[in-house]
């Protein structure tokens, strides 16, 4: 059924959370698992560029990159306990885009993300990655959220 199953991590206890029913689903279905991880251009604005060399802004996405890459060991790798069917992909944008962008690429079946469930005025000026993944989508989108955070009645 789920030949490819895309899931998107930036790294928060929801993302770890989400990533347990995405390994479990790859297992069951045999699925290929791909691990995405983008990191939002807003960590450097380019304004910054003007007061540093280029060898400062490698050097410093160089960190980053072995920081991400290390959290993918940590956090997701180690606990595949033998599960080798994956491939990781890290990209730089606006998430929602290259999650689809990369969903698209790669033919997922499925996309698989944690949410953090914001409301209110969060939820306006923040927006939801995992909302406009869902509308945008060229497949089905599994959002999952901590547990614990259940929708309470008005």
């Amino acid at each position: 059924m789920f030949k490819k199953i895309l899931f998107c991590t930036d790294f928060s206890e929801n993302s770890h959370y989400a990533f347990t029913y995405a390994l479990h689903l790859a297992r069951t279905y045999r699925s290929k698992l791909l691990i995405l991880h983008v990191t939002p251009d807003t960590v450097f604005p380019e304004q910054l560029s003007i007061y540093l060399t280029n060898e400062k802004i490698e050097e410093f996405w160089a960190s980053q990159k072995e920081a991400i890459d290390q959290d993918i060991k940590t956090n997701y790798i180690q606990k595949m306990e033998g599960f080798d069917h994956y491939q990781i992909f890290l990209k730089e944008g606006e998430p929602f885009l290259e999650i689809i962008r990369t969903a698209r690429e790669e033919s997922a079946d499925l996309v698989v993300m944690g949410t953090h469930g914001r409301t209110g005025l969060d939820h306006i000026f923040f927006g939801s990655t995992a909302e406009r993944v869902v509308r945008k989508s060229p497949c089905p989108v599994m959002t999952i959220r901590l547990p614990g955070r259940e929708f309470v009645m008005p």
